[in-house]
């Protein structure tokens, strides 16, 4: 019988702690699928070492030795250059400006130090290399709301025609801002069926299957009808959001 084939993931795990580096790579290396390559290069340095080893992930750390933010700066070189390589920023803490720096930058994904869990970075890496966003519902809810704050949710096609009906796309809104399906019911006094359903014909107009998709495609749409800021002191400052459902 014929043996079934994985294929490898190549991942580059870049940051200037040298420690830090080897903990994070030296756990990835617990899993066969992965080939990991360290690097503690400036910007300039990592960039060079993508082009060399072409990766599939790249996991670069907030502040490299160019300073703080520094890793932003190489999300978005290669979003510009080539971005066939995925990028996940690693944030020391989830603060809502670098989550949503992060995402317009151009990263697959946002991964947390301090929920550090050397599974669920293996799942974060999987996810990402399988064309999917990795974030969870609190920051998601960062990345919605700032782009809210800028413009109204309005979904169209290439041809300024819209996608969604009215209430769809109230039903878009409220999954963007955590809420589940029995509370979007709630808000909009309808069956928790029918929202259901809403969500169906939502996800087949859309082309997407999930949750987290339509969330990044609202966002996306959004991006597209925006001047959009080049540095975190044009984004709204932080603030409490509210609790984000699953």
């Amino acid at each position: 019988m014929a043996k079934s084939f994985i294929s490898t993931i190549t991942v580059v795990v870049a940051d200037a702690d040298v420690m830090a580096c080897r903990l994070l790579a030296g756990g990835l290396r617990r899993y066969r699928q992965l080939q990991i390559f360290e690097c503690h290069l400036p910007t300039a340095g990592i960039l060079k070492h993508v082009s060399e080893v072409r990766p599939d992930i790249l996991l670069v750390s907030t502040s490299l030795a160019d300073g703080p933010l520094s890793g932003l700066a190489v999300v978005r070189e290669l979003h510009r250059t080539d971005p066939e390589v995925r990028v996940v920023l690693l944030l020391d803490t989830p603060q809502r400006d670098l989550v949503v720096e992060a995402f317009r930058a151009g990263a697959k994904g946002v991964f947390c130090r301090s929920d550090f869990e050397i599974k669920m970075l293996w799942k974060c890496v999987a996810s990402v290399h399988a064309g999917q966003i990795w974030a969870n519902s609190q920051q998601l809810q960062y990345v919605m709301e700032t782009f809210c704050e800028a413009a109204p949710l309005h979904l169209v096609n290439s041809e300024g025609i819209g996608l969604l009906t009215k209430r769809e796309e109230e039903v878009v809104r409220q999954v963007a801002e955590g809420l589940s399906n029995r509370e979007i019911a709630e808000h909009l006094k309808l069956s928790e069926h029918t929202v259901k359903n809403y969500l169906f014909r939502i996800f087949e107009k859309l082309g997407i299957s999930s949750r987290v998709e339509l969330v990044m495609y609202a966002v996306s749409a959004i991006e597209k009808r925006l001047t959009i800021p080049t540095g975190l002191d044009d984004l709204p400052s932080s603030h409490d959001p509210h609790k984000a459902s699953a």
